[in-house]
């Protein structure tokens, strides 16, 4: 297999964590995507969509969509789990791991494709998407604050998928000035616990 990366990417980094606690060694190739190798035609015949990350697999299929990778080696090796083992426990961490990435990964991604200089020229940008986007995200980290009050992890009290979701979407919040207010305590203390992980700098 190969896993088609960009290591400024969030969902691209998603991938290499979720690989990481698994102890997974998978061959990786950056894309340049800043040079526009994603849009070449030996990119598109693996996702016509031009997005990162793709995994390749050994038959010359490929799949793509972080979540989508990541549930196939969930499924290849399921240990340690990262989605649940029960199918209650699946479909919880799922639920979590879908609010994550469309309530806070991808306000955090509009505020980033609307403010950055990487899209600068690239997409027309809006000032009021980003500043609305950014605002979005905060609501979902006051939430997540509450919610955090309770238990040790996103989705409960191990570290899943949906905890690698929200961690990626945090770091890049960073990029766009977009930092977690230190008078949220407890999604504060989450995000010191899940950085300390030794797979966060994967």
């Amino acid at each position: 297999m190969i896993l088609y990366d960009l290591t400024a990417g969030m969902h691209p980094r998603r991938v290499r964590i979720f690989m990481a606690e698994k102890g997974l060694s998978i061959e990786r190739r950056e894309v340049d995507a800043a040079g526009g190798a994603n849009a070449m035609p030996a990119f598109l015949r693996l996702n016509p969509l031009g997005k990162l990350p793709v995994l390749e697999l050994d038959d010359g299929s490929a799949i793509a969509e972080s979540l989508a990778i990541c549930r196939y080696l969930e499924a290849l090796h399921p240990q340690p789990p990262l989605m649940g083992t029960t199918p209650q426990a699946s479909a919880h961490t799922e639920m979590w791991t879908l609010r994550m990435d469309h309530e806070l990964s991808q306000p955090i991604a509009l505020a980033f494709v609307h403010s950055s200089d990487f899209y600068r020229g690239r997409v027309e940008q809006v000032p009021e998407i980003a500043s609305w986007a950014r605002g979005r995200a905060l609501q979902t980290m006051a939430w997540l604050d509450g919610e955090l009050a309770g238990r040790s992890h996103i989705a409960g009290d191990e570290y899943t998928l949906a905890d690698i979701v929200a961690q990626c979407a945090c770091v890049l919040g960073k990029a766009v000035g977009l930092r977690i207010p230190p008078e949220m305590a407890h999604l504060s203390r989450w995000f010191a616990q899940v950085s300390a992980r030794p797979t966060a700098r994967a």
